[in-house]
């Protein structure tokens, strides 16, 4: 493997040390690929993946903006998902990625459709 790619799998490690979602404040992970960002609501206590939204979505995908406006397309999808199960409360994974670019745009992207974190 790429030491990148196993720096940012000791980040996230120790990331996940800490954080835990419940079914009342589910875990918001995220993904982050070259070309795809990914997000999904997990239950870390059942298991569960409760919602999940990625910029592969038909919706998105369909529209011609750049990866970063995707990324906040893609954070309001899975707020309004959430808002739809009953999830207004989250803990935010970033899955060991830095927290700027399209990371911080699907976290943008999820607080201004209301999720709160």
């Amino acid at each position: 493997m790429d030491n990148k790619v196993i720096a940012r799998k000791k980040i996230h490690y120790r990331i996940r040390k800490r954080v835990a979602g419940v079914a009342s404040k589910p875990r918001l992970s995220v993904y982050r690929s070259n070309g795809d960002i990914y997000a999904q609501l997990i239950d870390d206590e059942n298991g569960h993946t409760l919602a999940a939204a990625s910029s592969r979505d038909k919706d998105i995908a369909a529209q011609k903006v750049t990866k970063t406006e995707k990324s906040k397309l893609v954070g309001a999808a899975i707020a309004r998902k959430a808002s739809e199960i009953g999830v207004e409360k989250v803990v935010f994974d970033r899955g060991g990625f830095l927290y700027h670019g399209r990371i911080k745009a699907l976290a943008d992207g999820a607080r201004e459709a209301g999720l709160n974190f």
